[in-house]
This record gives C-alpha cells, sequence and structure tokens, in this order.
C-alpha cells in the first residue's frame, strides 16, 4: 500500500518535507546496521555452533573468520579445531596452531588444551611433551567444571609418557605463564 499526501503548497516546504523524511530513514537504517553489527561477533560463535551441528562446515568457517581475525579467542579456537580436522576448509596443521596459539595466549580453554595436544603430536609445531603438558594443565586450571575433567585426563595421559623432570618443568612453566604470551 503506497501512502498518498497532498503536496505542500509551497515549493520550499516540499524540499524540507523530502529531507525530513531522507534524514529519518537514514537514522533508521543506521541505527539498524548498528544494532545488528553489534550482536553478530557476540553471536558469531553461536552461530558458528549452529552451522557446525547441521554439518554445514563451510558456513562455520566463513561465521567465524571475521571475529578470529579481529582476536576473538572463543572464534580462533573454535577456527583452529576446523582447521585442524579439515571441516569446511583444507585440513592445515601449521594454520589449527597458529590459531590454538592466539586463543591460548589469551587465556582460551580450549585453545590451550588443543594448543597442548598438537604439541604431544607435533601436529603445527615441534613435538614437545612438556609444552603439551604446561598447555593442558593451563587448560585444566581455567577450564570450566564440565570440561576441567576432560582437560585433566588429557593432561594425566600426556604426563604418563613424561619422566618426574620433565612433569616438574611443565608444571614451572604453567606457574610462570601469565595471559598475553606462549
Amino acid at each position: 500500500m503506497i501512502c498518498v499526501s497532498a503536496p505542500p503548497a509551497n515549493p520550499n516546504q516540499a524540499i524540507r518535507s523530502m529531507i525530513r523524511r531522507v534524514a529519518i530513514v537514514c537514522t533508521a537504517a543506521s541505527l539498524l546496521l548498528g544494532a545488528l553489527a553489534s550482536p553478530v561477533h557476540a553471536d558469531s560463535v553461536s552461530a558458528a555452533r549452529i552451522a557446525y551441528a547441521r554439518g554445514d562446515f563451510v558456513r562455520a568457517v566463513r561465521v567465524l573468520t571475521p571475529p578470529a581475525l579481529r582476536g576473538d579467542p572463543r572464534a580462533q579456537a573454535m577456527l583452529g579445531f576446523m582447521y585442524e580436522n579439515g571441516f569446511g576448509t583444507p585440513q592445515a596443521y601449521d594454520v589449527a596452531s597458529d590459531l590454538y596459539c592466539q586463543a591460548a595466549a589469551a587465556g582460551n580453554p580450549f585453545g590451550q588444551a588443543m594448543l597442548g595436544l598438537m604439541y604431544d603430536k607435533g601436529h603445527g609445531v615441534p613435538q614437545d611433551v612438556v609444552l603439551a603438558y604446561k598447555w593442558l594443565n593451563l587448560a585444566a586450571g581455567h577450564a570450566k567444571s564440565t570440561q576441567r575433567s576432560y582437560f585433566l585426563r588429557l593432561r594425566n595421559a600426556v604426563a604418563s609418557k613424561m619422566s618426574a623432570s620433565q612433569i616438574a618443568q611443565g608444571q614451572a612453566l604453567a606457574l610462570d605463564w601469565v595471559p598475553g604470551q606462549l
């Protein structure tokens, strides 16, 4: 339905009315875009999880990439997982380990655990059980209770291949770690 109003008697008044309408439309559009832009960053990991659960891995990668490039550690960790396993993207251990490093340095427990496993396997990084232990120990320490027992089992599995001296080194590295550093 088109709304039609009687034209104003004064041409200047018609121009002012049109400018006012354009200004209202532009303001409304910018408010709408601003409202949509803010939650996209915060909601991108959730949207990616939904796409992943549906098996739409390409969409998950596409949704995760912008926030990961902006430094979102949750997006970096999940995108690292996608690259590590070749879901929606070619498998690339180097890219995965780099994304995990960034997430781990920011204190993301999942990123720390996955980086630990990469060190354990030597995928994308040199194989190093001491660093694997460090990152898995940090992940267990920073994880929510639902994840903590899983990360502890992973850490203990790595520890079963280590000497007491190596475990002590891994523990010391974990105690010395501060967010923002590898």
